[in-house]
């Protein structure tokens, strides 16, 4: 009987894409040994608030911060889905796209990665019953989070935890650097950090790169 495949799915807005994102996927690769780990730039995410970048820049970002590992590719799913996108939806795609390929759910594994303080608010999700039962969910531990919370909500035996290197980077944080045009340098990969000078993404016309950015 032929061993199942672990596939790793990622998901978020990346907006931008940063390094504790990078660290996070390869730890979940090595632990939990994946095959590949699929980087799934959200759509309209329903549970952001406020404005959210160009879909087809994030995703960019995505596919130039992942192009150097050959572990990591990057998928269009929700970008081409129209409206709010739901991790529920995006699940049964992926099912339903394995299947047509011949692959039944026996032999392919899906882990979904994301961090701690999503999955306490997993169970206010669309249909979180059916998203727990289409993959494994994995925790990420971020600096601040207590996955013993996990408890409270009866998830601690339903979800994977995957210990990450404390990087207290966020997105929210990257985009006002660049916006200050303070240095953001070894918070994003060399590549997203030309690619948003290039594009004057973030409020940084007229910054120029920022001193400890780029040589």
């Amino acid at each position: 009987m032929p061993q199942s495949r672990r596939i790793g799915l990622m998901g978020g807005t990346f907006d931008p894409i940063h390094l504790g994102h990078l660290v996070t996927a390869e730890q979940a690769r090595v632990d939990l040994a994946l095959a590949e780990v699929v980087f799934i730039p959200a759509g309209g995410p329903w549970q952001k608030e406020g404005d959210v970048s160009d879909a087809e820049h994030r995703y960019l970002m995505t596919v130039l911060a992942t192009a150097a590992n050959p572990s990591f590719s990057v998928s269009r799913l929700e970008l081409e889905t129209p409206g709010p996108t739901y991790t529920v939806d995006t699940l049964r795609r992926v099912r339903k796209a394995l299947q047509e390929h011949g692959i039944s759910q026996s032999r392919e594994e899906l882990f979904f990665i994301t961090g701690a303080d999503a999955i306490l608010n997993i169970l206010s999700w669309k249909d979180s019953e059916e998203c727990l039962e289409l993959a494994t969910f994995v925790a990420a531990t971020r600096p601040g989070h207590d996955l013993r919370d996990l408890e409270a909500h009866d998830l601690d035996h339903r979800v994977l935890h995957l210990n990450v290197p404390a990087l207290a980077i966020s997105s929210t944080d990257v985009r006002e650097r660049f916006a200050a045009g303070r240095a953001t340098r070894y918070l994003v990969p060399r590549e997203v950090e030309e690619y948003v000078h290039r594009h004057g993404l973030y409020g940084v016309a007229g910054h120029g790169l920022a001193a400890g950015s780029l040589p």
